[in-house]
């Protein structure tokens, strides 16, 4: 990966995160997980983020994301999360029954370049099972 300049700043921010629907359900499957991966593309271009591996499992999802150093990750996952809730649940009514999409916990964590391909040969295994 290349590192990013823009203004006063030179960076390489990479984040991995993990995230589930309420009580693990297995709703990320079919339409559901075509129009998921839509919205977290859709948001990550909106907020010039790179999403550079995205695995929707059906009951969590793991996105490797590239984004700046203006940014916090908690705020990716919040808009990933609050868009896709919204959305989701607008188009799907089923997705209704449940008290929220999204749990509240959400897993962390920075990624470098060498540590970023251990994460994608880790998604690629988890998604083969």
């Amino acid at each position: 990966m290349e590192y990013a300049y823009d203004n006063h700043n030179v960076h390489l921010i990479v984040y991995h995160l993990i995230f589930c629907p309420k009580r693990r359900q297995k709703i990320l499957v079919g339409p559901i997980q075509e129009r998921l991966q839509q919205i977290t593309q859709d948001v990550a271009t909106e907020n010039k983020w790179k999403v550079l591996e995205l695995a929707i499992q059906p009951d969590h999802v793991h996105l490797v994301i590239r984004s700046n150093p203006r940014i916090l990750p908690t705020d990716i996952a919040r808009r990933i999360k609050g868009r896709s809730a919204h959305v989701l649940r607008e188009e799907y009514p089923v997705l209704k029954r449940l008290p929220s999409l999204w749990t509240r916990s959400t897993f962390y964590s920075t990624a470098g370049t060498v540590s970023s391909e251990t994460i994608r040969r880790y998604i690629e295994r988890q998604s083969k099972t």
